[in-house]
């Protein structure tokens, strides 16, 4: 038998699943080609995954889709931290006290305003411009003087109304009634009154204190050619009614520093011998000059 020796061809693929295979790949490559194209290092859009195995020709099951299998789509979102937000800044409380709400423009005005309660001071006062220790004086109200209170008060301090504007005085020293001056000695006679030269010194005394404390009396009564009156020793005081009593009191309550033996007045005597008996009667001696209705008598030492 004779030997052939034609060639044999090699064993051609089926066209079908040779063109299946190269759908396979272009749509592989396009998919790669998409997802590197649409990707960009400032966007957040999404990568996608590609599974390098549907390029093998036992992955194509009949279509081209299967080729590709869908990977978790990964985001960048996804992986950054997430940044608390900054907090906002409180505002700071600045606390307020006490003396600072009552010193308040507002609150002040308000208190001048309303103050309509009038009261006498009882000494002389130190004005302040407020009531704590960063107060400054600003001056002196007299006693005897009669100011607008505004109820208002801290500390040891109330608050008054004096010229429109408020002050700041010490508790304690304001009365609903005017105080009586009490006399004192050592005040200044102011008056121009004057005793003759020539009288003791313990009479000269006498003027000056009641002088200064009574200015409203004028009228000193020294020499005459009589009695005690003659040695310059005694003073007649004009003065009569309640007045003339308070003279009187003021003149026994400081006989012995100005030096007084004793005193006739309204026809009644103290005097110091007998000061235990306090005011004696005296007889009627008939006119009210003569019963000294009129004037105190002081004879001193």
């Amino acid at each position: 038998m004779a030997t052939s020796h034609k060639r044999e061809t090699a064993r051609r693929t089926p066209r079908a699943a040779a063109l299946a295979g190269s759908l396979a790949a272009l749509a592989t490559g396009a998919v790669v080609a998409g997802g590197v194209l649409t990707s960009s290092p400032e966007s957040d859009t999404s990568v996608v995954a590609v599974d390098r195995t549907a390029t093998k020709p036992t992955a194509v099951a009949g279509s081209v889709s299967g080729a590709v299998r869908k990977m978790p789509t990964l985001s960048r979102k996804a992986t950054r931290t997430k940044e608390k937000p900054a907090k906002k800044a409180e505002p700071v409380k600045v606390k307020v006290s006490a003396v600072d709400r009552l010193l308040a423009k507002k609150a002040v005005a308000a208190a001048v305003k309303n103050a309509d309660e009038r009261r006498w001071t009882t000494e002389d006062l130190n004005l302040w411009t407020r009531p704590d220790a960063k107060a400054k004086k600003v001056g002196v109200i007299d006693a005897g003087e009669k100011v607008l209170i505004t109820g208002r008060s801290y500390g040891e301090r109330v608050e008054i109304v004096l010229d429109g504007a408020a002050r700041w005085v010490t508790e304690g020293y304001l009365s609903d009634e005017k105080p009586v001056k009490k006399p004192a000695l050592g005040a200044s006679c102011t008056n121009g009154t004057s005793v003759a030269s020539g009288v003791s010194a313990n009479v000269k005394k006498v003027h000056e204190a009641v002088c200064g404390n009574f200015p409203e009396i004028s009228t000193y009564g020294t020499f005459r050619g009589d009695g005690e009156h003659s040695q310059g020793l005694a003073v007649d005081i004009m003065v009569s009614g309640e007045r003339g009593w308070e003279v009187a009191e003021f003149v026994r309550a400081n006989h012995q520093a100005l030096g007084v033996n004793y005193l006739i007045y309204a026809q009644k005597i103290w005097s110091v011998e007998r000061a235990g008996e306090g005011w004696r009667p005296m007889s009627d001696r008939g006119s009210a000059t003569a019963n000294h209705y009129d004037h105190v008598h002081v004879t001193t030492y």
